[in-house]
């Protein structure tokens, strides 16, 4: 009985913790978290603008960019130092003051940034 609840409390932990970011679906949501703030995370810095830029640095480059939200989504093109990373719509969750980005549509990857 022991193992059974143990191995209930693993399955069921990582769930509750992915159901504690919330997704932000509208562009002023978005706008109105990352307005004025950087998003950061060890050896990153960015500052994601209103009029649709980004620049920062990220482990010794530049980063530059630029966004717009399209269908729900935060679609960005971004160069990191000469490294063209291109385009990509990503899923925006948010707990307290972390942005989850979840590249392809939600799909891929993802990086959570402290907003500061």
């Amino acid at each position: 009985m022991r193992l059974v609840l143990v191995l209930l409390g693993l399955l069921v932990a990582p769930m509750a913790a992915q159901a504690e970011f919330a997704q932000v679906t509208e562009r002023d949501r978005f706008v109105s978290l990352i307005e004025g703030r950087d998003l950061t995370r060890f050896g990153i810095r960015l500052e994601v603008t209103p009029d649709g830029r980004i620049r920062g640095r990220a482990f010794g480059r530049d980063v530059s960019g630029e966004w717009r939200w399209a269908q729900g989504y935060f679609c960005r093109d971004l160069n990191w130092g000469s490294m063209e990373l291109g385009a990509n719509c990503q899923a925006v969750r948010q707990r307290g003051d972390t942005l989850r980005f979840i590249s392809d549509q939600g799909t891929g990857q993802y990086a959570d940034l402290s907003l500061r």
